[in-house]
């Protein structure tokens, strides 16, 4: 360029900036999102399945500090604190300490993880059936009553809440926080014979032989997102089968879930590397149904239930078709 331009080589540039700026987005456009994305470490991953955030109109906010369900005036920490003394902390979360060096942990510990080291991080999905019923009752009973949280929560009709970014430790597995992600889904649960008549309340058969679930009256409102909504599970009779050595008795999920967690689970192993689309069985492939040892636990990366964590778990029950979730998922994986 001859000297007595490159004077003007500033300008040119800087008029190019504007110029490219003119063709980026207005300041102040809205930009819509589809309805089934999940938060990873701040961003946004597709599911294909309907999704409610914690910052969406009728979400579940785990970072809150107060009650979500009690009074407005005596929902703040203070008056929890004095009105449940469950409750031990405003926070019902932590970070994946575990996972990180010291440096690493003074990065990271205001908020800002990027993606590829929580991929290095996570590499279990533990799965519960709530106990509650509906995702509603799981929110309360995890915020309000029991100082817990989890990062997902799926409902009766197939809709997903996500509470936090999957970079916090949710409290939901105990040895297995740091390392994991967890999904509460919405079932009565499972039960010793003798407590049959919990299940006799949630379900009813119809005229024509066909199962619903009745949430009862305590429950209402349900919060179920799809209105009009008639859940029933996929099986028309109770499963019987033993879990921790206990046979127990549990109706199986609604399709929609089934539906909604497989696209989730082939979300989630898609985004992180280490987290293999499969469950523990034993040497015949067959699903192992009681806790892991301690040092195959440590080892284990994949799906797991609550009773591998925990041996006084039973979730998520003996109607879970963990196959048909594995297949299912298989399907979507890159």
């Amino acid at each position: 360029m001859p000297n007595h331009l490159r004077h003007l080589l500033p300008l040119v540039s800087f008029a190019a900036l504007l110029g490219g700026c003119a063709h980026g987005p207005q300041p102040g456009t809205f930009a819509p999102r589809a309805g089934d994305e999940i938060v990873v470490a701040g961003q946004f991953f597709h599911t294909g399945t309907p999704v409610v955030l914690w910052m969406d109109p009728g979400g579940y906010d785990a970072y809150r500090v107060e009650r979500r369900f009690a009074p407005l005036e005596k929902s703040d920490w203070e008056a929890s604190k004095k009105e449940n003394p469950v409750l031990i902390t405003p926070n019902r979360y932590g970070l994946r300490r575990g996972a990180l060096s010291d440096l690493e942990a003074e990065e990271m510990r205001g908020g800002g993880w990027d993606l590829l080291t929580l991929q290095r991080a996570i590499d279990q999905f533990v799965i519960h059936f709530d106990a509650g019923g509906t995702s509603r009752q799981c929110f309360k009973i995890l915020q309000d009553a029991r100082d817990l949280s989890v990062h997902f929560m799926l409902d009766l009709d197939g809709t997903i809440y996500q509470t936090l970014d999957l970079k916090e430790r949710a409290w939901h597995a105990t040895t297995s926080n740091t390392r994991s992600i967890g999904i509460e889904i919405a079932n009565i649960g499972a039960y010793p014979l003798r407590e049959r008549a919990v299940l006799d309340e949630w379900y009813k058969k119809d005229a024509d032989g066909s199962v619903r679930i009745q949430i009862p009256e305590r429950y209402q409102p349900s919060g179920i997102h799809t209105e009009n909504f008639v859940a029933r599970p996929v099986r028309l009779e109770p499963i019987f089968e033993t879990i921790q050595g206990e046979e127990l008795i549990q109706y199986d999920f609604t399709p929609e879930q089934y539906e909604s967690l497989i696209k989730l689970t082939a979300s989630l192993c898609n985004i992180f590397p280490n987290l293999r689309c499969d469950y523990p069985r034993d040497d015949h492939g067959q699903l192992l149904r009681s806790k892991l040892p301690d040092g195959q636990l440590k080892s284990y990366r994949g799906l797991l239930g609550h009773f591998h964590v925990q041996s006084n778990k039973v979730d998520p029950g003996p109607a879970f078709q963990w196959e048909r979730v594995r297949t299912g998922s298989e399907k979507y994986l890159k």
